[in-house]
């Protein structure tokens, strides 16, 4: 018997994966949120399958979001990037991750860990929504719209409210999955 799914992962077997495995699990590892921030930031604008298929790519080429080494990248490296046919060649997302990084541990030394800081904003908790259908689900929220600026104030860039409340989608600070989905009911229990 075939598992009902969100209709925006498809068949396409990675949007399965994606869809299945890591789409709505409440992230509380820096490391990986740093990934998923700069994967989004680098979304903007593109389909966010074109990102995951790069996505293999992009780790190996950024150092497996090591946020620590990416805020140091210089010229040379900027431009090694630049060359790389396996990312998203965009000088200004290029530069947006490296200052990502950068502004990601200011963030630390204030509250100890990024994850402690971007959780704060629902208490620690997901937000449960109630979708019949995705086209229910909204591009953005009172809430993306506070964080975003909130981290625009603090430096970020290509994190606007629409990247932001993706990004509280995949991390699981809000449960978007569909009530007939399969992942719905298996992520209401976490937290």
């Amino acid at each position: 018997m075939s598992k009902t799914r969100c209709s925006w992962c498809g068949t396409d077997p990675l949007y399965v994966k994606y869809h299945d495995e890591e789409w709505g699990v409440p992230v509380h590892d820096d490391q990986l949120m740093f990934e998923f921030l700069t994967l989004e930031s680098f979304q903007a604008g593109l389909s966010w399958i074109t990102v995951l298929r790069k996505r293999e790519n992009f780790r190996h080429a950024f150092d497996h979001f090591d946020y620590r080494k990416v805020a140091l990248y210089n010229e040379q490296k900027i431009e090694a990037l630049m060359q790389d046919t396996g990312i998203i060649r965009n000088l200004q997302k290029i530069k947006a991750a490296i200052n990502n990084a950068q502004r990601f541990m200011e963030v630390q030394k204030e509250f100890g860990r990024f994850c402690m800081y971007f959780w704060a904003f629902t208490d620690g908790k997901t937000i449960q929504n109630n979708w019949r259908t995705i086209s229910e689900a909204p591009a953005k929220t009172e809430l993306s719209d506070r964080i975003s600026k909130d981290l625009k104030k603090r430096g970020f860039k290509f994190l606007g409210s629409t990247t932001l409340y993706a990004h509280m989608q995949a991390c699981g600070m809000v449960n978007d999955h569909v009530r007939e989905c399969f992942r719905y009911d298996a992520l209401q229990v976490q937290k």
